[in-house]
C-alpha cells in the first residue's frame, strides 16, 4: 500500500483544457510567431458576404489556406479578390474558434505579375459595363445651342484657358461657371464628385465639361475612381469627358456622355461656330424669300391670266400689309438680338477682368527683368575680375621677359655651344671642329680656325 501511494504521488499531473482554452493558446502562438506575414498563392472560391466580408482561399498545388478580409480592410483597395488571381496577400493568422481552424485576416492584398491599378482599372470597367451605365442608349444628346456651360477642373494650367479661350471665340456671350476642383492627389476624388454635383443639383449648366490635361496613369487615376463614374452617371445635364491626351482612356470617358479627346476639343464639340450659324441663317433667309417671291409671282400670273383685277388689287394690298408686318417683325428682331448682343459682350468683358486676374505673365516678366538685371550685373563682375587678372598677367610676363637671357642677346653678345654643350673655355674648341652660335636674331654653324 505504501509503494502504490508513492507511484500514485509521483505520476505526473494531467493537463485538462476546455476546447475554447485550446483554441485561445494556438491564437497566441499564431499571434505571437505570425502577426505581420506576406503570402503568396492564388484565389479561389471567393465570395463577397453580405456584411461586406470577402472569404477566399489561397491556394497552390499541393496546399491551401483560407482567408478572409473584413470589410474595413479591403475598402481602400485598389483590387478586389478575383478567382484565379496571383496575389500577395499580407496579414496576420488567427484561429476561427467555430470550426475550429486556422485562417489569415488578410489586411493588404497586391496582385503578382500585372500593375494594380491597371487590374483596378480593367475590375472597376467590367462591374460598371455589367450595371449598363457604359450603354449607348443612356447617352443623351448634346443641346445644339447651349447658352450656360459648367467646368469641373483645376482654375489653374492651360486647360481652364483653352477651354475658355476656345468657347469665347466660337461663340462669344456664352455664360461659363468654373467649380475649381483638384484633379489629382489627395482630397481630389471628393471635390470632383462635388463639383458634378453641385452642377446636377442646381440645373444651371445646360452641359458640363470635367477634365483635365494629359499624365500618367497614376495622374488620372481620379478619373477611374468610382465615385466620379457614378457622379458623371447621375449628373442631370450632360457631361463631357475631357481627360488627358487623345490617346489617354479613363472610366469617364465610358460613363459620360461624350468623350472628347482633348479639352480644347470637348470646347469645340460643346457649342457651334456662331459665324457658320449666322451664315446658315442668312442662306436660309435668302432662301424663304426666294420661295415666298415666286409663290408670289406665280398667283400673280395666275390672277392676272383670269383677269381679276379687283381681287389682284385686294391681293397687292394684303401681301404689302403681310411685308409691312415682316418688316416690323424683321426691325424688333434686329434690336433685339444687338440688345442681346450688347448684354453679352459686357457679360464677356467682366469674365475677361475676372479672368485677368490670373493671368501670370506679368508677373513672369517682372520675374524675367529681375534676373536679366542679375545677369547683367553678374557678367560686369565678371568682367571686372578678367580684366585686373589680365593686368596681373602682363606685368609677370614683362618681369619674366626682363629676366630671360635672350635680352642679353640683344645687346650683341651670344651663346656658343658644340656637341658638349654651351662652351664658357675656348680651349674645349680646338682647331678644326664645328660650333654653333645662337644671336638674338638667327643661328650660325662656324668652323674653328
Amino acid at each position: 500500500m505504501e509503494q502504490f501511494a508513492l507511484d500514485f504521488e509521483l505520476a505526473p499531473q494531467r493537463r485538462i483544457y476546455t476546447v475554447s482554452e485550446l483554441n485561445a493558446e494556438i491564437r497566441a502562438v499564431l499571434d505571437a510567431e505570425f502577426g505581420d506575414i506576406w503570402v503568396s498563392g492564388e484565389i479561389s472560391g471567393s465570395k463577397l458576404a453580405s456584411s461586406g466580408h470577402y472569404y477566399f482561399t489561397l491556394k497552390e498545388r499541393e496546399a491551401q489556406v483560407r482567408c478572409v478580409a473584413f470589410r474595413s480592410a479591403h475598402r481602400y483597395w485598389k483590387i478586389k479578390p478575383q478567382d484565379g488571381l496571383a496575389v500577395l496577400a499580407r496579414g496576420r493568422l488567427d484561429v476561427y474558434e467555430a470550426r475550429g481552424e486556422y485562417q489569415l485576416l488578410v489586411e493588404v492584398l497586391e496582385p503578382q505579375g500585372f500593375g494594380a491599378l491597371q487590374l483596378a482599372f480593367e475590375q472597376l470597367k467590367k462591374k460598371l459595363a455589367a450595371e449598363g451605365l457604359f450603354a449607348a442608349e443612356r447617352k443623351r444628346a448634346l443641346p445644339r445651342f447651349p447658352r450656360r456651360i459648367g467646368i469641373v477642373t483645376s482654375p489653374r494650367g492651360a486647360v481652364i484657358a483653352d477651354l475658355i479661350h476656345i468657347l469665347s471665340r466660337r461663340f462669344p456671350g456664352l455664360h461659363i461657371r468654373l467649380f475649381p476642383a483638384l484633379v489629382q492627389g489627395e482630397g481630389s476624388v471628393e471635390e470632383v464628385c462635388r463639383g458634378i454635383e453641385y452642377f446636377s443639383r442646381t440645373r444651371w449648366a445646360d452641359v458640363v465639361i470635367v477634365g483635365r490635361g494629359g499624365g500618367s496613369l497614376e495622374d488620372l487615376w481620379t478619373f477611374n475612381e468610382e465615385a466620379v463614374a457614378r457622379a458623371i452617371a447621375a449628373c442631370a445635364p450632360p457631361v463631357i469627358s475631357a481627360v488627358g491626351h487623345e490617346t489617354d482612356v479613363t472610366i469617364a470617358d465610358f460613363v459620360a456622355d461624350l468623350r472628347a479627346p482633348t479639352p480644347s476639343a470637348a470646347a469645340e464639340l460643346a457649342v457651334p461656330q456662331r459665324q457658320d450659324l449666322l451664315e446658315r441663317i442668312a442662306i436660309a433667309q435668302t432662301k424663304l424669300v426666294q420661295g415666298l417671291r415666286y409663290r408670289l409671282a406665280m398667283l400673280e400670273r395666275r390672277l392676272r391670266q383670269q383677269g381679276i383685277e379687283r381681287a389682284l388689287g385686294l391681293l397687292h394690298r394684303r401681301i404689302g400689309r403681310g411685308l409691312q408686318r415682316i418688316d416690323e417683325q424683321e426691325f424688333r428682331m434686329r434690336e433685339r438680338l444687338r440688345v442681346t448682343m450688347g448684354a453679352r459682350e459686357r457679360a464677356r468683358g467682366g469674365l475677361e477682368a475676372r479672368l485677368r486676374r490670373f493671368d501670370m505673365r506679368p508677373r513672369l516678366a517682372a520675374d524675367r527683368r529681375r534676373m536679366e538685371m542679375a545677369q547683367a550685373a553678374a557678367g560686369l563682375s565678371i568682367r571686372g575680375g578678367l580684366a585686373r587678372r589680365r593686368s596681373a598677367f602682363e606685368q609677370l610676363a614683362a618681369k619674366l621677359s626682363q629676366l630671360s637671357p635672350l635680352r642679353i642677346l640683344e645687346r650683341g653678345y651670344a651663346i656658343v655651344s658644340n656637341e658638349s654643350g654651351i662652351l664658357k673655355d675656348a680651349g674645349a674648341a680646338p682647331r678644326d671642329s664645328h660650333i654653333h652660335v645662337r644671336l638674338a636674331r638667327g643661328e650660325l654653324d662656324a668652323t674653328v680656325q
